[in-house]
């Protein structure tokens, strides 16, 4: 029996719903890598035979310039990771008039609490924070949940290449809660950050990025601006958010969404190495794993904003139970757990309406 028809078997055994979608995709995703080949002698026992041909090492290029002996630091080796380039300028309507930001440049290097008790920039974060109920420790609107964060803050308020501002704070009593506030001063995007701690049942921690002026019903970090996820990254180093965690979206449809991890943590960044292979391929598992339970956690809940769920159900325990068994058997366990995963997370999102058309 093949690892593929095995999970399949595994997994669908007294379901019918879904079962076939699932085979049909899992089949294929296995025997697309080679994995369907090998024989096992019995339900549980090794391989037959190993593969006729071990796959080619994954070669990770360079700097042109490496890094001196002694340079690699551990803050180097978690150096801000680009996302797949597929930023889309088109998801933002609605952007804020190049002129009513013209104010905010003298607050640069001011106390975050001053330019965010500003009258004008009040006015502002109506442009692109949602008017949502938020869980942060109890139901509030997001408006109260950042307040509690930012306002009193004394961390600097940061212009960076004179164009995107940052606005931040972490004075949550409780959850260790942090945030910030993000605008691009020339195109007029206006994006936000909250992480914390949830007690609701939900993963945790977790990351929301929010902005009023996307309208989607399916997201990934790379379609946001690329100066947004360099500067996300940053702020995650900053204050120990960890750099995979369960990430969600809120925006003018108040509904919370996937944030999808597309983050390549196996290629350098930013003219630095990234992790050691073992680890980036590691943290590649971790980010398809958050996004699964995260997907999971959003279909129970029906995409509201501040639900509660306790994970997680047996249909889940018995996929992850059966996907570990499976991957254990193949070459290259951490890439099977990877694809599988991922898959298994289509299949979840797929439940979600389809795309709401952008005005």
């Amino acid at each position: 029996m093949t690892p593929s028809s095995w999970l399949f078997r595994g997994f669908c055994a007294g379901r019918v719903i879904g079962c076939v979608a699932f085979g049909v995709v899992l089949t294929s995703l296995l025997a697309a890598n080679g994995w369907a080949q090998e024989a096992v002698s019995s339900q549980e026992g090794p391989y037959a035979q190993p593969p006729a041909q071990e796959p080619a090492p994954v070669v990770r290029q360079a700097p042109e310039t490496p890094p001196a002996a002694g340079q690699q630091t551990d803050a180097a080796a978690q150096a801000p990771l680009a996302p797949l380039a597929n930023y889309d300028p088109a998801l933002f309507q609605r952007r804020i008039p190049k002129e009513q930001l013209a104010f905010v440049s003298q607050y640069a290097g001011a106390p975050s609490n001053e330019l965010y008790r500003e009258k004008q920039f009040r006015k502002l974060m109506h442009s692109f924070v949602p008017d949502c109920t938020f869980h942060y420790g109890m139901d509030k609107s997001m408006f109260d949940a950042l307040d509690e964060v930012i306002q009193g803050s004394s961390e600097p308020v940061q212009i960076r290449d004179g164009r995107y501002l940052l606005v931040s704070g972490h004075m949550g009593k409780y959850l260790a809660g942090r945030a910030f506030l993000w605008i691009d001063l020339q195109e007029g995007i206006g994006l936000g950050g909250f992480y914390f701690h949830p007690t609701n049942g939900e993963p945790t921690p977790s990351v929301t990025v929010f902005s009023n002026q996307v309208r989607e019903d399916g997201i990934s970090l790379g379609e946001l601006p690329p100066a947004f996820a360099e500067d996300l990254s940053a702020w995650q180093m900053q204050w120990g958010v960890p750099m995979v965690t369960t990430r969600y979206f809120i925006g003018d449809t108040h509904r919370k969404i996937l944030l999808e991890h597309d983050e390549d943590y196996c290629a350098p960044a930013n003219g630095h190495y990234g992790p050691a292979e073992s680890d980036c391929e590691q943290m590649d598992a971790d980010a398809a794993d958050a996004d699964m339970t995260a997907a999971y956690f959003l279909d129970q809940v029906h995409y509201a904003t501040n639900a509660t769920a306790w994970m997680l159900g047996p249909d889940q325990v018995e996929f992850l139970e059966v996907r570990d068994r499976t991957c254990g058997r193949v070459v290259d366990p951490l890439a099977c757990r990877v694809r599988v995963t991922r898959e298994r997370t289509r299949v979840i999102l797929g439940r979600v309406p389809v795309r709401t058309p952008r005005r």
